[in-house]
């Protein structure tokens, strides 16, 4: 394993990039799906399944947003 300081500033940040953005589609993946079960019945729907499509766009736009290539920020 490579330690991270020995990595250079521009595979640190293509790294950093990346892993917000697997994030991000992670927290958004998550948002559809307990959508998605609250809707079908097998969470109780207390006005969420809109709130979370809501915030898995807002998270998924951000995530679009910060796709800018290392060394142009």
């Amino acid at each position: 394993m490579v330690e991270w300081n020995t990595l250079s500033e521009c595979a640190q940040l293509a790294l950093a990039r990346e892993a917000l953005s697997r994030a991000s589609e992670a927290i958004a993946g998550q948002a559809e799906v307990l959508a998605d079960e609250m809707e079908s019945g097998g969470l109780p729907d207390r006005g969420g399944p809109g709130a979370l499509r809501l915030l898995a766009a807002v998270v998924r736009a951000n995530g679009e947003r910060i796709q800018v290539p290392a060394g142009h920020a």
